[in-house]
Formats: structure tokens, C-alpha cells, sequence
């Protein structure tokens, strides 16, 4: 990850001294790119609290002890948009994503009052796409019916499991049956959807693996993601891990699934993530694609691009001090500017992820530099067999995918 630095507690981010506005007109000076246009820009929102910390999850979430401070919090991400508004004057929103944690714990008239704030600050594309995360152990039809009335078009729902055993290894608080009612109160509601399932699971079988996928392909969704357990740091799982299926248990079950989906008429357009016919992820597209995002809320990061510089931020993590620093004005924790020894490697980290890779033009357009700035990277990996490219498109070999941690390693090195 490339580094971000603090803002100092007394400085609002940006410069010194200086309101957003300011920092807006600081970020608009002469720079070391020179970037013809600006990318698309998407919308993050994140809600910090879970009704319980499950052992594998590493997003900033806290377990819900009683009660969350809604209106509290609803008051701070506003503030918060209103503040960072000067950085992304005139640039419509193409998507948003609501993310977490567990964002259905708002009450249907939270996420309505949300939305209005959203509305009422931001220009919206006429086409928005509004993905809102959602736990099965959290649906209630009434209340995702209002979600959908007050402009939720698209849900991401975390099974993880149909299984109960692996669901209770897992720590969700949700049971096989909780997961296909949930199944079902989205398909009444909701048009466009997706199922996040995980794989490799603590003593997990192939049969098992290919049960989950089974009822999930059965249900139809638009989207599915399937994500290979990892046991990442600082983590339950890291300090007390489970035992897994090994690296060639793994593969079968990567096998599998992609000979399942593909059956079923769904692509494999990136590392993770498998869609039906004009129902890929647009927020994630976004990210992958290197274009630019404005993160609100506890933790949240934002890339941001101006005609000479490319931004990154983080606001501070704590909800306790996301909400007190928001009040006095600086919500951001970190900020930095993204050297262009770094920006090949942080556009090439997103882009291979695509399967079917991507324009050799969009690298000058994203990152404001020529493609000759990692032209001896690109040969490299052509050579090692890991990458094709010609005229008209850049993209991982089977090699390059199977192998993608050693092909994103080659462009690290500037």
C-alpha cells in the first residue's frame, strides 16, 4: 500500500490554516500531471457498526453494544459531504455505495433521510446506480421495501455460507434459512442484486463448496461474488486460525465454481466477481478501472483526481472521533498526494484485476502520464508470459490471473 501521511490535529487537511475551499484552490496549482480528463466519480458511504465482529473481518466495523448514535451519525456524514464539496464542484455522481459494517441496522427512516441529504447536495447521474450492503440476519421485508422506495436500486447481501456450520464458524449471526429468506425478499424488491459467498471455509469439502454455489446459481442473482477465505492480520482468524483446505483443496474448488458459473451464463470479469449479461458492478467497475471516488464516514477513503494531481484521504476511524472531529470542522485523519513513481503501480494493482484487461489509452487518461512510464514493467511481465498486449488492449494471460499477487509485484518497482 503506498503510505498516506497524517494531518496534523490542529491543521484542517489540505493546508494549513485552510478551510476546503482553500485546500480546492491548493489542489488545483501546477502539478507533475497533466490529465486531460476527469474519471468518473463514485460516492462511498460507510456505516462503522455490526450487530457482531466476525473473526475473519478486517473493515473498520464495531460491534453494535446496545443502541448507535443514528441521528448523530446521519448529522456527521452530512457535515462531512458538505465539507469535502469544494474538492468535487461540478462532477455528477455515477454511483454510490453504502458499505460497512452492517448498513441495514439503519432504520428505514435513516437511510430515507440519508438519501435526501445525498440528493439534496449532489448532482446525480440520471442513470445512478445505489448499492447499499445488507445482513441476512438484518431483512425484514417492510423495511427493505422502504429501502427500495427511497432510492435503493441495487443490494449486495453477505451470505458467505448457506451452511450452518460454516456460517457459525464463520460468526454470522445468521442461519441457512435466514440467508434464503433473505434470497427472497430481495428478488420481491429488488431488481438487481448480489450474493457475496465466500470459499475455503474452515474444514470445508469440495462438495460442500459446490452445495453453496448451487443454491446460490439456483436463486438466479444478477451478480455474485465469491471471495477465497483469507485470514487476514489483526484478525481473530490470524491469531487463532482454523484450519483451511490447502492450496490444492483450493483450486479444485476455484475449478469448480468456474465451471458452474460459466454454465449458468455468468462472466468472470474480474478476480472475484461473476455477472449475468449487463449486470456488472458499476461502483466496483469504478474502483478497478482507476477512476475516482469521494469516501464520507467513519474510516472512509477518496481518491481524488485534479487536473494536475491525483489526491488520497482517509477520515478518522473511530466512530467516537470521526463524529467529534466532523463537528470541529476536520474530519480527515491522512492525506496525500500520489507520487508518479507510485501511480503506475496503484493503476496496474486495479487494472489486472480485470479479465478482460483494458485500453492502453486509459492508462494516460487515469493517471495523466504515458504508457512509456512502465514500459520496461510491461515488457516484463509479456515476457514472463503473464500479460498480452497489443493496439488495442492490456490484459492478464491465464498465467497472469492464476499468478495476479507476482504480476501486480512486477509494476512495484518504478
Amino acid at each position: 500500500m503506498i503510505p498516506i501521511k497524517p494531518v496534523p490535529a490542529d491543521i484542517p487537511a489540505g493546508q494549513a490554516g485552510a478551510g476546503p475551499a482553500q485546500a480546492a484552490l491548493a489542489f488545483l496549482k501546477p502539478g507533475s500531471l497533466q490529465l486531460t480528463a476527469l474519471p468518473p466519480l463514485s460516492l462511498y458511504v460507510h456505516f462503522p457498526w455490526c450487530v457482531r465482529k466476525c473473526p475473519y473481518c478486517d473493515f473498520n466495523s464495531h460491534e453494535v453494544k446496545g443502541s448507535f448514535p443514528e441521528q448523530d451519525y446521519l448529522d456527521a456524514l452530512r457535515l462531512d459531504l458538505e465539507q469535502a464539496l469544494p474538492l468535487i464542484w461540478g462532477r455528477k455522481i455515477n454511483t454510490i455505495f453504502i458499505g460497512g459494517g452492517t448498513p441495514s441496522l439503519l432504520s428505514a427512516a435513516g437511510l430515507d433521510r440519508l438519501l435526501s441529504d445525498l440528493r439534496t447536495l449532489l448532482p446525480f447521474d440520471a442513470d445512478i446506480e445505489i448499492t447499499m450492503e445488507a445482513n441476512p440476519g438484518t431483512f425484514e421485508a417492510d423495511k427493505f421495501r422502504s429501502y427500495r422506495e427511497s432510492g435503493i436500486n441495487r443490494l449486495s447481501i453477505g451470505i458467505q455460507s448457506f451452511n450452518a456450520q460454516h456460517l457459525e464458524a464463520l460468526g454470522r449471526i445468521h442461519d441457512g434459512d435466514q440467508a434464503r429468506k433473505a434470497v427472497e425478499i430481495a428478488h420481491a424488491n429488488f431488481d438487481n442484486f448480489n450474493l457475496d459467498l465466500m470459499y475455503a471455509l474452515p474444514r470445508q469439502t469440495l462438495a460442500e463448496a459446490q452445495a453453496d454455489i448451487t443454491t446460490a446459481l439456483a436463486f438466479a442473482p444478477p451478480h455474485l461474488s465469491l471471495y477465497h477465505l483469507t485470514l487476514e492480520p489483526n484478525t481473530l482468524f490470524a491469531r487463532f486460525p482454523p484450519a483451511v483446505p490447502d492450496e490444492d483443496a483450493s483450486a479444485d474448488m476455484q475449478d469448480m465454481i468456474a465451471t458452474l458459473t460459466s454454465a449458468d451464463g455468468y462472466a468472470n470479469y474480474e478476480v472475484s466477481a461473476y455477472a449475468q449479461p449487463g449486470r456488472r458492478a458499476r461502483h466496483n467497475l469504478n474502483y478497478w478501472q482507476f477512476g475516482d471516488y469521494l469516501g464520507i464516514g467513519a474510516g472512509a477513503h477518496s481518491k481524488l483526481s485534479f487536473p494536475h494531481r491525483i489526491v488520497r484521504q482517509m477520515r478518522y476511524k473511530h466512530p467516537q472521533a470521526y463524529l467529534d472531529q466532523t463537528r470541529a470542522g476536520r474530519p480527515i485523519q491522512e492525506e496525500a498526494e500520489i507520487s508518479r513513481d507510485a501511480l503506475g503501480f496503484e493503476f496496474m494493482l486495479n487494472a489486472l484485476r480485470l479479465t478482460e484487461g483494458f485500453s492502453p489509452n486509459l492508462f494516460a487518461e487515469r493517471t495523466g502520464m504515458s504508457l512509456n512510464q512502465i514500459g520496461k514493467q510491461l515488457d516484463l511481465a509479456e515476457q514472463k508470459g503473464m500479460l498480452y498486449r497489443d493496439h488495442a488492449v492490456i490484459r492478464p494471460t491465464d498465467l497472469g490471473r492464476r499468478f495476479l499477487n507476482d504480476l501486480q509485484e512486477i509494476f512495484l518497482s518504478g
